[in-house]
């Protein structure tokens, strides 16, 4: 993927919004391997962690946009803070003059989460937390960066959430809140499509599968070296993916002419890999949704044939 994309979006601009860590991080730098300028923005930096306290920073993510061969440039910013985003894109117009591609994929309420605790149990102040990181983050982002997105035509907004449209139409999400959370996203999508479809630009919705997420590869004590030994406590896991593939999406999206047709759906990783061709770092297309619903919800034993 990065050789037959490599080049496909210089000259472009992309605010990732939430990319420190996992997709966000993922996705910034398949940006870069295509020839972007990214803006990664996050609450973590080398000076101050965010309440997460996790180690990755945006200055790490930013250096390894730049190391894929686009432009990084990290940005200290808490997306619940208006004054922060409007601050932050008065910065990308000044330095670039435009944006074309605005991913808001940011969260960090996983820890806040009260998994398969009802919602008369669950914490009231963490679950409105998660509600604020999850939606409100995003709405204040689109609401000062649009302006300069819709200042060309072709710009592409892309909703990161957990899940599409369809799976989580049928499944709890194992807590109200983060349930919530992920509904609303996938929404914010079809209807920003509403509002930015007529003046030139696309909005979709964009899930990642099981991600192997820096946190998700420590809560089973494994690296991405050797991730598959987390198949004996949870053989599902066969079907995880990286990051990148993720981020590989979002570069195909960016990168297609035709675009617009995708506008206000919901999708997924697996679903792009089938239509645009790219795969996961091992050469895999991973489809995690369909195997969620077809083998893992269905209660068959993990078997990933036809899957990846």
């Amino acid at each position: 993927m990065k050789d037959t994309l490599n080049g496909k979006l210089n000259g472009k601009v992309a605010l990732v919004a939430g990319a420190t860590r996992g997709a966000g991080r993922g996705i910034a730098v398949q940006l870069g391997a295509a020839g972007a300028t990214v803006y990664a923005t996050g609450r973590s930096t080398r000076e101050r962690r965010s309440e997460i306290g996790r180690p990755e920073t945006i200055e790490e993510t930013a250096e390894l946009v730049t190391a894929a061969g686009g432009q990084g440039i990290a940005v200290p910013c808490d997306h619940l803070d208006p004054a922060q985003v409007r601050a932050l894109i008065d910065r990308i117009e000044r330095e670039q003059g435009r944006l074309d591609v605005l991913v808001n994929d940011i969260f960090g309420g996983d820890h806040l989460t009260e998994w398969d605790t009802p919602v008369w149990e669950h914490s009231l102040e963490n679950g409105l937390r998660v509600l604020r990181l999850a939606i409100d983050t995003h709405i204040i982002t689109s609401h000062f960066a649009l302006p300069l997105l819709l200042r060309r035509p072709g710009g592409l907004v892309v909703e990161i959430g957990d899940g599409t449209t369809e799976y989580n139409d049928t499944h709890y999400r194992v807590s109200l809140f983060y349930d919530l959370s992920k509904v609303a996203v996938n929404r914010m999508a079809f209807a920003l499509a509403k509002e930015i479809g007529p003046r030139g630009a696309t909005a979709v919705a964009l899930t990642p599968g099981w991600l192997r997420s820096e946190l998700m590869l420590d809560s089973y004590g494994v690296t991405e070296d050797n991730w598959r030994d987390a198949l004996v406590k949870e053989p599902h896991f066969a079907i995880s993916e990286t990051p990148a593939f993720v981020g590989r999406a979002v570069v195909a999206l960016a990168a297609d002419p035709e675009v617009a047709r995708w506008n206000g759906q919901s999708l997924s990783s697996g679903q792009l890999a089938r239509v645009y061709g790219f795969t996961d770092v091992d050469g895999s297309r991973p489809d995690a949704w369909r195997y969620a619903k077809e083998v893992q919800d269905a209660g068959k034993p993990a078997d990933v044939t036809g899957y990846r």
